[in-house]
């Protein structure tokens, strides 16, 4: 078993975030694996019966509308850096029609002065906005009050419970206490005022799992598959001790990638809403993920660097997706989202 010591280095929740962020703007954090969507390929269209102009990307999610299917996913806050990027990263799901979740608030329950970085209605006041927790803390101490006082804080529509035990295992300060964590999750299902999504944070969600959670009342899941960024490669880059950090890095390869998890949870939970993220890195993977049987695609890391470096570059790249999108919907003959999500592939899926 690792031995999980601290060895003089500050490892509480804040420093622990920017170090997180630090990495994550600064490191090569990516999975060996890929996200799947590379061998897919759309049927082309040649004659597509749309006018391109009235193409419709919207979609409604939770009661609010979306000028497209984009989640920025959760990434960050709590502290000055992250409270900073949330702010930029809200105002700019305001322009461009998006959701938004939060990254952990876990600091905010430690500190409660620290909820004020997550308090972005103020700078977004119509946006999807979703609360997160990790889903562990319930063996913590944390409880379905606790994240009601999330929701509440915040005004979220929704709270995202994540899930990292691979994360956590190599974590010096990792908390890798989640037996009997179902039944938390499902008192919290049932008594919050607001629909619970469950994230993966990098590995993906099987489709066994997929059904466990169904059962316990989530809404949705959020697969967070095998193909972005690698957490087990962030805390190989924080790691102050050699044989973490070489166990870290024989985890860049592990996990269910989007695609796969995708695959099992649509066949395993029919009806299931699926949030697709884990390398989403164009339109054409929100495309491809809609056309797969998700609802919406989350993006991190792109979005992230971007935020941090202006607001204009942030701009360009979510414009730039939209395009992609578009063109994608006009180029398989998809006059809407429903449309594209009949969309077919050159080679089978699955």
């Amino acid at each position: 078993m690792m031995e999980h010591q601290n060895n003089g280095k500050d490892t509480s929740t804040l420093n622990r975030k920017d170090d997180h962020l630090r990495i994550n703007l600064e490191e090569d954090t990516s999975s060996k694996l890929s996200s799947g969507f590379e061998n897919l390929r759309f049927i082309h269209c040649a004659l597509p019966d749309l006018d391109m102009h009235q193409i419709d990307s919207s979609v409604t999610f939770l009661g609010r509308k979306l000028k497209m299917p984009l989640l920025i996913s959760s990434m960050t806050g709590g502290t000055q850096a992250g409270d900073r990027l949330n702010r930029v990263l809200a105002e700019a799901a305001t322009r461009h029609g998006l959701a938004l979740g939060v990254g952990s608030m876990r600091a905010a329950l430690e500190e409660p002065k620290r909820m004020a970085g997550f308090a972005l209605r103020r700078y977004a006041p119509e946006i999807l906005l979703m609360a997160n927790l990790g889903a562990v803390q319930l063996n913590y101490g944390r409880s379905a009050d606790d994240c009601q006082q999330l929701v509440d804080a915040i005004e979220a529509d929704a709270l995202i419970l994540h899930l990292n035990p691979m994360q956590e295992a190599l974590q010096p300060e990792g908390n890798t206490n989640f037996s009997n964590l179902l039944p938390s999750i499902e008192t919290v299902c049932r008594v919050l005022s607001v629909p619970v999504i469950i994230k993966e944070v990098g590995w993906g969600i099987s489709g066994q799992v997929a059904r466990s959670l169904q059962n316990a009342g989530i809404f949705a899941i959020d697969v967070a598959g095998a193909g972005g960024t690698s957490w087990s490669q962030v805390e190989m880059h924080r790691a102050n001790q050699e044989p973490v950090r070489r166990a870290a890095a024989t985890f860049r390869a592990w996990g269910l990638t989007t695609l796969e998890s995708i695959l099992q949870i649509r066949n395993s939970t029919p009806g299931l809403p699926i949030i697709a993220s884990g390398g989403i890195r164009t339109g054409l993977d929100i495309a491809k993920s809609i056309a797969l049987g998700a609802t919406l695609a989350g993006m991190a890391s792109p979005l992230l660097r971007a935020a941090a470096s202006s607001e204009n570059i942030l701009d360009e790249l979510l414009q730039t997706l939209r395009i992609e999108l578009i063109t994608a919907m006009f180029a398989t003959n998809s006059e809407n989202l429903q449309s594209l999500s009949h969309a077919d592939f050159i080679e089978p899926v699955e």
